[in-house]
């Protein structure tokens, strides 16, 4: 299968002098046809000559440029756009691949019904690897809520932006990443929950390994702590509204919201309020985006969860 590699950039000069020359090294590695798509989101740094001087080591190394920032989501659906591969494989600037990670992921594509393979994430934490790339959730007090997997099973909630592979025919077919989570977060888990509703398979494969160093990302040099917290707030609720089908669960999420209001008032977290107003705005937005993505699916969201532990 051709593979397209798309690395979405913001001012990651450092981060892609470190970590590129590691994924041409696992295109080299693959056997099969590669390009790779450096999507670079408006840097102020040197982002784009590290990427020049970089070209002449791989033929099929591609440079797009956004004019403004347009956060993660966009200037991942604008390498899609130019992307000419069957496999999407979607790696952040921080994350350093095996050279041979590529293999174990394209294997599981033989099963037309898989959309979306991660990889195993040897998250950088406080100096220590913890192993990531499964994740579990379940619906609680009206909300989703996700977490850390054990890694030695296949099955998964999601599969992350910032280190795994899609099916680009179903990438398509779901409009890729809901650019109404921009700039950040939880757009590769409504991916993929929906992929799950509209009856796709994704799955997790531990040989597949990569080094994540996610607090050298652009997030955290980029947003403050309380504006990472207000938008992570406001996308948890964009998440149930837009993807929320089953009828208890819309019950429980309105009965449960007073409770969650007291609750940040009693904590001073002011984030949450600010995250729910920012999510109100969107609400006319968020109702027409659920709309579209009903028409594809065909579980419930009860499904979906109960079973990935």
């Amino acid at each position: 299968m051709n593979l397209s590699i798309i690395i979405p950039n913001y001012n990651g000069e450092v981060l892609l002098k470190k970590n590129l020359p590691r994924v041409i090294e696992a295109a080299k590695f693959y056997h099969g046809d590669v390009e790779i798509i450096i999507v670079d989101d408006a840097s102020t740094d040197e982002s784009i000559s590290t990427v020049s001087n970089l070209k002449p080591q791989i033929s099929n190394l591609k440079l797009i440029k956004n004019e403004r920032n347009l956060g993660f989501a966009r200037s991942v659906n604008r390498g899609v756009e130019d992307a000419s591969g069957d496999i999407l494989v979607l790696l952040n600037t921080d994350v350093a691949p095996e050279k041979n990670f590529l293999e174990p992921l394209i294997e599981h594509f033989d099963d037309e019904r898989i959309f979306a393979v991660g990889c195993m994430d040897k998250s950088i934490e406080k100096s220590k690897a913890v192993l990531r790339g499964r994740g579990i959730g379940r619906w609680q007090k009206g909300f989703l809520v996700h977490q850390r997997g054990e890694v030695g099973k296949n099955d998964t909630l999601w599969v992350s932006g910032g280190s795994g592979s899609f099916r680009k025919f179903i990438w398509d077919k779901l409009s890729g990443f809901n650019e109404l989570y921009s700039p950040f977060y939880w757009e590769d888990i409504d991916l993929s929950y929906r992929a799950l509703k509209s009856g796709y398979k994704i799955q997790f494969e531990p040989k597949s390994i990569v080094v994540h160093e996610h607090e050298k990302g652009s997030i955290k040099s980029k947003y403050s702590d309380y504006e990472i917290k207000v938008v992570s707030y406001r996308n948890q609720f964009i998440f149930v509204w837009e993807n929320a089908t089953d009828f208890d669960l819309q019950i429980l999420h309105i009965l449960w919201l007073p409770y969650h209001l007291i609750m940040a008032i009693l904590r001073l977290d002011s984030a949450f309020f600010l995250g729910f107003f920012r999510a109100l705005i969107l609400f006319p937005k968020i109702i027409k985006s659920s709309f579209r993505a009903q028409k594809l699916f065909s579980k419930t969201d009860r499904e979906i969860t109960e079973f990935i532990e």
